[in-house]
């Protein structure tokens, strides 16, 4: 069986749109924002399409894409990007996921 991943956020330099995915609204204010704050400078600096989710073992997971005739996209400082912010924001994803194996996939601690 295929598992549909689960959206947390995504932010789009083309449409200049951040979308939250409602069914997280149980995180903190302060934690939304961050990660919104996160992902819209992402797509500002680098461009496309910034996508963060959750696989099926609760790990979060990012994603960018972009247009094929986007010349203005960076792929390659999209991938350092997301690197850099895997290792700064360690701790904050490591929350993430487990606020997400915990309310979401009904793990124990």
């Amino acid at each position: 069986m295929d598992y549909e991943e689960v959206v947390l956020a995504v932010s789009s330099s083309y449409d200049r749109k951040y979308y939250f995915n409602p069914e997280f609204n149980a995180l903190p204010d302060t934690i939304k924002e961050d990660i919104q704050v996160r992902m819209v400078m992402f797509t500002m600096e680098i461009g496309g399409i910034l996508t963060m989710a959750y696989d099926e073992d609760g790990t979060l997971i990012f994603r960018t894409e972009s247009d094929e005739e986007d010349i203005l996209y960076d792929e390659i400082g999209a991938h350092l990007k997301i690197k850099q912010m895997t290792i700064d924001d360690r701790e904050l994803l490591e929350n993430l996921e487990m606020f997400f194996k915990v309310f979401y996939l009904g793990e124990t601690l």
